[in-house]
């Protein structure tokens, strides 16, 4: 868990009431600033695993439940306690041990046992003979680049703190889209008693790349053409990232013409990939030799096109 005095709201900076959006808005601010690909300071990596785990039990609705009833200790509390019964014997407790201190079990001078607590409250039936918790669902986000969402990959993912911590090495799959959510199941937080583990859901995020625009699973790119090549038409070299591909200019291509080639966007597992839109964009040399110059004399002096008359 966190920090001493710290709550899991605290480490997000979120209220109480937050929203689920709230929430996961907050993790991510805060993932991006603390994650230790990122951020070098010696104790982000640490303040790292705090926020994921905080965001781990607040974003998965039940385990959320069960934090705000029962504090820091809802992973020891079996799911059938209620709430109002644990809170009487938690002061019924601290009263018996001459005061305590909010939010854990050390009250006074001595401790109080959960099992004594929970045995005594119920004959013993949460003593030895505990009922199985199955284990929370996870979420964790994963950053990728435009080309490991193409090809896929194969990434290192490290959950909880501490002597908790446990990393993982998870495949991604190609074709993955902004946003997706890969389930891994039984990947999640353990089960108690022998129940079940939860599952681990991956968040993926592609981060913005200098060459392409992602939208879904179209990819788009800037087409840069000579003023002749877009008036006389041309096949010109474009990047993807399974490689350079070419497409056909028509003539008279004009700067903001999408030219798509069907395909070559991100591949889909399940159905058709996306497409390539290669967006045409017309240079001009900054410097003009002098036979350019004479030439574009030329061309201003013969053609009649005027480029601000409305078609």
């Amino acid at each position: 868990m966190g920090a001493p005095g710290q709550d899991f709201y605290q480490i997000l900076g979120v209220p109480r009431n937050a929203t689920r959006e709230e929430i996961q808005r907050a993790y991510r601010k805060l993932a991006r600033a603390y994650h230790p690909d990122i951020n070098k300071d010696p104790g982000a990596e640490e303040r790292f695993k705090d926020i994921s785990e905080a965001y781990d039990v607040l974003s998965d609705p039940q385990t959320r439940r069960r934090y705000d009833a029962f504090g820091p200790d809802f992973r020891q509390v079996p799911d059938d306690v209620d709430p109002e019964t644990w809170r009487r014997a938690r002061s019924r407790a601290g009263a018996g041990a001459g005061g305590g201190r909010a939010g854990g079990f050390s009250f006074g001078s001595g401790d109080v046992d959960l099992e004594d607590l929970l045995g005594g409250l119920f004959g013993g039936r949460y003593g030895r003979g505990r009922e199985p918790v199955a284990g929370a669902d996870q979420e964790a986000q994963i950053d990728l680049t435009v080309e490991e969402a193409y090809h896929g990959t194969r990434r290192s993912v490290t959950l909880g703190s501490g002597s908790a911590a446990r990393s993982l090495e998870v495949t991604i799959p190609a074709g993955v889209t902004d946003g997706q959510r890969i389930r891994l199941a039984g990947q999640g937080g353990r089960g108690s008693e022998g129940a079940p583990p939860g599952n681990l859901y991956l968040m993926v995020r592609i981060a913005p790349h200098r060459v392409y625009r992602l939208h879904g699973r179209d990819l788009h790119v800037e087409l840069r053409l000579a003023p002749w090549e877009a008036a006389l038409g041309t096949s010109a070299a474009v990047p993807t990232p399974g490689g350079e591909a070419k497409v056909q200019v028509p003539a008279g291509t004009s700067s903001g013409t999408r030219l798509r080639l069907r395909g070559q966007g991100l591949p889909s597992p399940r159905g058709k990939p996306g497409d390539l839109f290669a967006e045409a964009r017309i240079m001009v040399p900054s410097r003009l030799s002098e036979a350019e110059r004479q030439l574009f004399e030329q061309l201003a002096a013969t053609s009649d096109f005027d480029p601000r008359r409305r078609q």
